[in-house]
């Protein structure tokens, strides 16, 4: 047993990292948010959103798997997803870096807990499970929130129109599709407001 807790107490230590990682997000106040903050605000909507679904949910699944999705950033960091869109090679290393990250998470792990981890991080990164789909969608759905509620002044023009590229993550329920109609309302209406003309991009 004391073996496992000191397994378990360093991989702790390394997703204290999380904590210092920063996002290319920023919060209300100017400050800039760390993944741990955003792993975080996922885990409530997972909380919140879960009795709103039309289908049937293993919520510990699907908990379990938002907690630990970015946990390999702790070792390979954190890409913003804008940076690997257009960029094939950077998404290539970007799945390179991250798998070698959670395979070595699985070694450092109790073997149960261990592979136990690796399998729920593949099961997020692959959407294969509707658990998977809701936390990949939340997370997705969370990074905007955060986008909305940040000043526009710090909003990268892709960041304009990945505003309205949300729906290929929620398109499979219907709660998520109308949380995320709510959501694009917001980042809608922060870019009118800014006097950013969508409609002329």
């Amino acid at each position: 047993m004391n073996e496992s807790l000191q397994k378990m107490l360093e991989v702790l230590h390394l997703a204290e990292k999380l904590k210092m990682e920063m996002r290319h997000s920023w919060l209300s106040n100017g400050r800039r948010e760390s993944v741990a903050e955003h792993t975080w605000r996922v885990s409530l909507m997972g909380m919140m959103i879960e009795p709103y679904l039309t289908e049937k949910i293993d919520s510990a699944r699907m908990l379990k798997m938002i907690i630990i999705h970015d946990l390999v950033e702790a070792e390979a960091t954190d890409i913003p997803a804008f940076d690997t869109m257009n960029d094939a090679e950077l998404k290539k290393q970007k799945v390179i870096n991250e798998t070698k990250a959670i395979e070595n998470l699985r070694n450092m792990l109790p073997a149960p807990l261990g592979e136990e981890t690796y399998e729920l991080w593949m099961e997020f990164e692959n959407k294969a499970t509707f658990e998977a789909k809701v936390a990949n969608a939340l997370d997705k759905l969370e990074a905007q929130i955060q986008h909305n509620e940040a000043d526009i002044s710090t909003w990268l023009e892709i960041e304009h129109k990945m505003t309205f590229m949300m729906s290929k993550h929620t398109d499979f329920n219907p709660v998520l599709t109308e949380f995320k109609d709510l959501i694009e309302a917001e980042g809608s209406a922060k870019l009118k407001e800014a006097g950013i003309d969508m409609t002329k991009k």
